[in-house]
């Protein structure tokens, strides 16, 4: 999209482009706040069933891989289906058993039931992101920097999970997960209303056509599986570096990995911006490249306070290609956004915890620092593989101007 473009579209808004673009993504990015704020609830919530049910550590295990495998594997099939049906009724059902799912598994009496709960949870999310990425996708017109509203959504609300959901267990006990039902039964049903309200003009909107690239997507796909492994590996690593090697307090720790996360919001919106200027490809690579001096500008400096301040370095150009990778994904495989959007927001990013035993093993005998270590030099291979992204052809991917019921 153009300068000109932009304006243009603004005015048919009646705001700034910015504003523009937020106001048709609003509802998204609400949306996907609030449906990955239980996949931040898991990880916070495992540890308790623990410390207060008597879990066994295997047990622990097994509830956060029922969460991730019920996010991850069913996200191909169910962007299948979004992609031959509207079926709009799916990603508000989606958050609503998200909510569900997490917030009963709190009170289940037994292992099998709090299982099956979390592994609901799971599939709850799953069938949000890929019909949520397609209508995203057409909301967003074209706009990376729209885009990047929507997947920073998933980020705040990924971040914001633990940090509600600890102190409330902390106080109320495991149960309290039950407090957190509400606001995805509200959303889902917020959702379903903007679906109702948006029907008429979406279905008489032409479908974007043009050639599906799929080698140029599994590029993306393996260019998203590493830079999935250095984010999950930073996510498990960086509070236990300051506390081990750094020789922290755990607070502190905590206060690195908040802010590692934080700087991942303010990476994923940057990314859009820059995308609408100097091309996704380019952004893609820049955020890559940009991997290799942050992580080992926070790896050489031995202060734990002056450190702070690199891992929100660390974690704002780790995401710079986020939302840039998601409208890529899409404009490869233009006849199947929904399939995209749950490769890369579901089974590409989970598919960076499988390397997590690997880094395990590592930092058994190096420690943390051995782990992130060996992260810092992974870049250098998503650097290779974006290499061999190229841009979408233009006249197929040219954005299409808001209508005034998505502006609303």
């Amino acid at each position: 999209m153009t300068a000109t473009q932009e304006t243009s579209t603004a005015r048919d808004v009646g705001d700034r482009p910015e504003q523009g673009h937020w106001r048709r993504m609003r509802i998204w990015a609400g949306a996907h706040a609030v449906d990955d704020f239980y996949q931040g609830l898991v990880p916070a919530a495992v540890p308790y069933f623990v410390l207060q049910r008597d879990f066994s550590y295997v047990q622990a295990s097994g509830l956060a891989l029922a969460a991730t495998l019920g996010s991850a594997l069913p996200q191909v099939p169910i962007g299948l289906l979004a992609d031959r049906y509207r079926l709009r009724w799916m990603s508000p059902l989606g958050i609503s058993l998200a909510g569900i799912g997490a917030g009963l598994s709190g009170l289940a009496p037994s292992y099998p039931l709090v299982f099956a709960l979390l592994l609901m949870a799971g599939v709850g999310i799953a069938m949000f992101h890929p019909p949520a990425g397609r209508d995203a996708r057409r909301a967003a017109g074209g706009s990376a920097t729209a885009m990047s509203y929507f997947a920073a959504g998933g980020s705040v609300g990924f971040f914001v999970g633990p940090a509600l959901v600890t102190p409330a267990l902390d106080n109320l006990g495991v149960g309290a997960t039950a407090l957190f039902i509400p606001p995805a039964v509200l959303m889902g049903f917020v959702l379903l209303r903007h679906h109702q309200r948006t029907a008429g003009t979406a279905d008489k909107k032409v479908q974007r056509q043009g050639a599906d690239r799929p080698w140029r997507f599994a590029a993306l796909t393996a260019v998203e599986v590493v830079r999935s492994t250095i984010s999950t590996g930073l996510n498990t690593f960086i509070s236990l570096y300051w506390i081990r090697h750094l020789e922290a307090s755990s607070g502190l720790g905590g206060t690195a990995l908040t802010l590692e996360l934080g700087g991942g919001v303010l990476g994923t919106l940057l990314g859009g911006r820059l995308a609408d200027r100097v091309g996704m490809v380019r952004t893609v690579q820049i955020g890559n490249a940009a991997m290799l001096p942050a992580l080992w500008l926070m790896l050489v400096c031995d202060d734990k306070y002056l450190a702070l301040p690199l891992a929100l370095l660390v974690g704002l150009v780790s995401n710079i290609p986020f939302a840039v990778l998601i409208k890529l994904g899409q404009d490869y495989l233009p006849s199947r956004p929904g399939t995209a959007a749950g490769v890369t927001l579901g089974l590409a990013v989970s598919a960076g915890g499988l390397f997590m035993p690997l880094l395990g093993i590592v930092a058994t005998h190096y420690g943390p620092r051995g782990a992130l270590m060996v992260l810092a030099t992974v870049p250098v291979l998503a650097v290779l593989l974006s290499t061999t992204l190229r841009e979408p052809a233009h006249p197929e991917h040219e954005p299409a101007r808001a209508t005034p019921a998505e502006s609303t």
